[in-house]
Parts: C-alpha cells; sequence; structure tokens
C-alpha cells in the first residue's frame, strides 16, 4: 500500500475463515474496492473505517500464511511511503498458535493506536447522553444504518453500495422523524463506520429507546424479486430467503474482522438467547403498521411482513424491526433506493406507522 504520510500500524490474525487484519490511523483510502484476480494466496479485501480514527483493512487469505516480514519504505522517486507485508505458507497449528499470541497482542497494539491517535469529540456519547436526561414526552427512535467501514454490505448492479444507500434514506428518514416534533432520533452511525451488532444493540439501550428501526438493502441471486420487506425477529424463519439474509447480516462482525472468539458468555448470551415474548409481540405490533402505510406509497414484496433470527433485533426490551427498502440485486429497485423521492415515501410511510403504534387514534398535520 502506498500512503501519503507518516504510517503507524498494527497487524493480527483471525482463523475460520483465514484472514490477516490491518488496523492504522484513520486514512483516506484510494484503493480499488474489488480485487480483480486472486493472486499470492489473497482470496479478496475489504477496507473503511472501524472507529473514529482508526481505519481497518480485511485481507481474506486461501491458506494459512503468516507474515515474515512487515516493512515501511521510505519515500524515495515517489512522494508516497510504501507498507509491504510478505506472506509465507505456513501449517494450521502454526497458524492458530499465531492467533491466539495476536489476540493477546492486539489488544496492547490497539490501545497504542488509540493514544496516537487525535483526541476526537465524543459527539455520539454526548447526544445519547442528552437524549437519556430528556423531560420531553417525545418518543426516542434508534435508526441503525446497516453495514459501514469495512463492510460494504451488498453491492448493486450498478455498483451502489448498500452501506452508502441506508446512510443517505437514515438522515432522510431522522429529518422527517425530528421536523413533527413527537420524535427524537438516535443514529447508530453518521458516517461510514463500521459498528459491531452488540454495540448497535447497546446504543439502543443507552439511548433508552422505544423503538429501533434497522436499515438494509439486501440483494439475492433472483434479480426479478423486488420491494420493501420488514423483518422482525424469531428464532424460527417465515421462509428459506429470511433464513439466508438472516445469517448473512449475523456474519457482518465477522465480515468486518471482529475476533468473535473474545466474546464474554454474558455478552452472547444477551445476544443470542434473551428475548422477551412481549418485545416480540410489540416489535410484531409495529410491523404491522409500517407495512400498511408501506403498501400504500411504494412497491413491497409479495409477503412484506417476515420473521428471522436477526442478531441486531435482539434487544432485550426494545421493540425492533428491520426493514429491507428494497434489492440491489433488482435493476428498478437500485434505481428508486438513489433517489430522495424515494426515500421521502420511505420517511412518511415510517412516521405514519409510529403515529399508528404510539399515538393511535390521534391526527397530526406532518
Amino acid at each position: 500500500m502506498d500512503i501519503q504520510g507518516s504510517i503507524s500500524y498494527k497487524y493480527f490474525f483471525l482463523a475460520d475463515p483465514y484472514r490477516l487484519v490491518l488496523d492504522m490511523l484513520e486514512v483516506d483510502f484510494r484503493l480499488n474496492p474489488i480485487l480483480q484476480k486472486p493472486i499470492g494466496g489473497v482470496l479478496g479485501y475489504r477496507f473503511g473505517l472501524l472507529e473514529p480514527g482508526i481505519s481497518r483493512v480485511v485481507i481474506d487469505l486461501s491458506k494459512p500464511f503468516l507474515v515474515e516480514k512487515a516493512f515501511i519504505i521510505k519515500p524515495g522517486i515517489k512522494p508516497e511511503s510504501r507498507l509491504v507485508l510478505d506472506l509465507v505458507r505456513t501449517t494450521r497449528t502454526n497458524f492458530l498458535s499465531n492467533v491466539k499470541k495476536s489476540r493477546i497482542q492486539k489488544e496492547i497494539e490497539l490501545k497504542n493506536l488509540i493514544l496516537a491517535k487525535p483526541k476526537a469529540a465524543s459527539g455520539q456519547k454526548s447526544k445519547i447522553k442528552s437524549v437519556q436526561n430528556k423531560t420531553s414526552k417525545s418518543k426516542i427512535i434508534v435508526l441503525d444504518p446497516g453495514h459501514g467501514g469495512v463492510d460494504p454490505g451488498a453491492i448493486g448492479r450498478r455498483g451502489t453500495y448498500e452501506k452508502k444507500i441506508v446512510l443517505m434514506a437514515a438522515k432522510t428518514i431522522k429529518k422527517i422523524l425530528v421536523q413533527t416534533g413527537r420524535y427524537e432520533v438516535v443514529m447508530t452511525r453518521k458516517s461510514d463506520q463500521f459498528i459491531a451488532l452488540r454495540k448497535r444493540v447497546a446504543i439502543a439501550r443507552r439511548a433508552q429507546a422505544d423503538l429501533f428501526i434497522s436499515l438494509h438493502a439486501d440483494s439475492i441471486k433472483n434479480g426479478a424479486v423486488r420491494g420493501a420487506t420488514v423483518y422482525t425477529l424469531s428464532e424460527n424463519a417465515s421462509d428459506k430467503e429470511a433464513a439466508q439474509l438472516a445469517e448473512r447480516e449475523n456474519k457482518a462482525d465477522l465480515i468486518s474482522g471482529i475476533d468473535l472468539n473474545a466474546e464474554s458468555q454474558e455478552v452472547t448470551d444477551i445476544l443470542i438467547d434473551l428475548i422477551q415474548r412481549e418485545t416480540m409481540n410489540q416489535s410484531a405490533v409495529f410491523a404491522g403498521a409500517v407495512v400498511q402505510e408501506l403498501t400504500r406509497k411504494i412497491k413491497t414484496h409479495r409477503r412484506p411482513h417476515k420473521f428471522a433470527g436477526f442478531a441486531v433485533l435482539k434487544a432485550l426490551d426494545i421493540p425492533s424491526i428491520l426493514l429491507e427498502m428494497g434489492y440491489l440485486s433488482n435493476i428498478a429497485d437500485e434505481n428508486l433506493l438513489n433517489t430522495e423521492s424515494f426515500q421521502e415515501k420511505l420517511a412518511f410511510a415510517l412516521l405514519q406507522g409510529l403515529d399508528q403504534y404510539f399515538f393511535k387514534g390521534q391526527s397530526f398535520r406532518n
């Protein structure tokens, strides 16, 4: 990698699948997002913002490799510095041993990187705190634009990135909800940043959210399938498509180079096992109200309300839905998702669904 300016970096390994994860002080990437042809044991790579001040590159490996040499070539004829990582084949046993070592070492090294980065204002934490201490009767809605940073999500047939389109939609929805004065909105991310699934749920809980809405725009093999779909939590998926979608989304942390083996049993239990029946029922009631409004305003899937085991919907006490705004694998949906008018229709459908859920029987001028 050729980099302008100084380079500060750390790397570690993850197994199953084999990955090399490279963290560095925040950079503005100019890399080609797609590896044209696998070469030298590298199957592909992803990159993006991990957290403010820290960027991440995740390199997928075909077999067990270790870094034989890591060094920086200083600027010469070219004005950029060059970061070089030389990979060498190894055994799986040796690789796993290095995974274990790097898991311990990376905690120290990441702390050193964080200490080296400029101190950033914790705007999002302050925002959440101010919402939590509010005294008004407005409802708190957490909008969760899926994916982000090193995890691009689905990629449309015309090159639309899911992570970008859902963030644009979330900003539009927030603007329309806040203008009513009935809702305060917290976003799990405001920029192209990776947020782990467990942290998205934690943000909603810290904000004492009344509702959690996760926004996505998936891609499937059948390009003819289109339309918006609302998902609520169930360990038994309503159909094969819902099950496959939930499986892909639940791997977001894996895709982004998160070491799930380091999680405590307590955190895992909260994300996977602890679900209140009343919360699931309330989620289904809200989903019904949203579906009713969506079908009046936009094209919806032939089965607009489905059930699946999404990890991001497993907040213990917050009614939650996942809104698939459309399919990036369908050209008509992809075109619509990129338009402000379509995003506004989604926003007003959500607004009216929220009003019906929270203020049933009251009428408002939106």
